[in-house]
């Protein structure tokens, strides 16, 4: 372990790379701790010693190194409290009534990605265990309708969809009887393409409003889908960070983040927080991957936060926790 005042010094070192990408001198330290520069350098020098920090050539300043990020996050970093503004954003969709959980989940990525500026991801349990059993619509008003999908196992989704004021709610029984009569025992990551191959040839027999209501239910069996696999929110945001500025890096990069069995490899893990520094990210030497496991229904998903390794780690845990905690709630 390090003394209290190399921790003190490698968490300032650290939160101050984190701000600004550039390497922090022994200057700033001193002013803030009140000791000589001798005494910061030499404890900088056991710093990069032990491997804790590393020296750039063009520079006299200090960076961190993947272990002292390491270190940081095991023994130094608290989460951050969320501002109100954050909470605030987040708390407009939990709040939100008309939104199905899914909507919700997928919501929060996005607003996890504009708060952080690093990308954001969900990934689901694969759906081919999952087999369709029964749809069922239920009306709300004129123009909005409830979707529900059950599937062998118990589980139930449901969508809320909007619908044209022309649409005549016995053709959309009508279509449900159709994927009830063809499509039980289909695993739901098939149904799609049941519907595009199967149902879509001959749905004009039975229904007047075909093509719209044909439209309906495939992109709703499409939202369920993407819950099921992988959804992306603000991908380029990770390519927008400074150490990002090399053409191979950036290619050997959104390569990585197109490998759908590299992505779903992130989730095989235990609950709670977990991040992955550097190597451990699989993905570059200078991305860090930040996720979660939420459990809906019995059934455990992940969620995850991508960005360079110079991430503002307190702030990010401290985001995943509290949306982890109102999706489960």
């Amino acid at each position: 372990m390090l003394s209290e005042r190399q921790d003190t010094i490698l968490k300032m070192i650290i939160e101050d790379y984190i701000k600004t990408a550039h390497p922090v001198g022994s200057k700033s330290i001193c002013e803030i701790l009140n000791c000589s520069s001798a005494t910061v350098r030499n404890e900088m020098a056991s710093l990069e010693e032990i491997g804790y920090l590393e020296k750039p050539h063009t520079s006299s300043g200090r960076v961190p190194s993947e272990k002292g990020y390491r270190y940081y996050v095991d023994n130094l970093m608290e989460p951050k409290k969320m501002t109100g503004e954050d909470v605030l954003k987040l708390q407009t969709i939990f709040h939100n009534q008309s939104l199905g959980l899914n909507d919700v989940i997928l919501k929060s990525i996005e607003i996890i990605s504009e708060l952080t500026n690093y990308a954001s991801i969900v990934l689901g349990n694969s759906t081919s265990v999952n087999r369709l059993k029964r749809v069922e619509v239920v009306p709300v008003d004129a123009s909005n309708l409830i979707a529900l999908v059950i599937t062998d196992t118990g589980h139930v989704e449901h969508k809320n969809i909007n619908i044209a004021e022309n649409m005549d709610i016995e053709e959309i029984r009508k279509m449900v009887d159709l994927i009830n009569n063809l499509l039980i025992g289909t695993p739901i990551d098939e149904i799609n393409q049941k519907l595009e191959f199967e149902i879509k040839p001959i749905i004009g027999k039975y229904i007047k409003q075909h093509e719209a209501i044909y439209n309906v239910f495939y992109n709703a069996f499409n939202d369920f889908t993407i819950k099921n696999d992988v959804y992306f929110a603000g991908r380029n945001n990770i390519l927008n960070q400074p150490e990002f500025d090399n053409v191979s890096k950036i290619k050997n990069i959104v390569n990585k983040l197109e490998d759908k069995e590299l992505i779903h490899s992130i989730e095989e893990d235990d609950s709670g927080i977990n991040i992955y520094i550097g190597k451990d990210s699989k993905i570059d030497e200078d991305v860090t991957i930040v996720k979660t496991k939420y459990v809906i229904d019995g059934e455990a998903h992940t969620m995850a936060i991508i960005g360079p390794k110079r991430m503002e780690y307190d702030r990010v845990v401290g985001i995943l926790e509290y949306i982890k905690k109102n999706i489960e709630r």
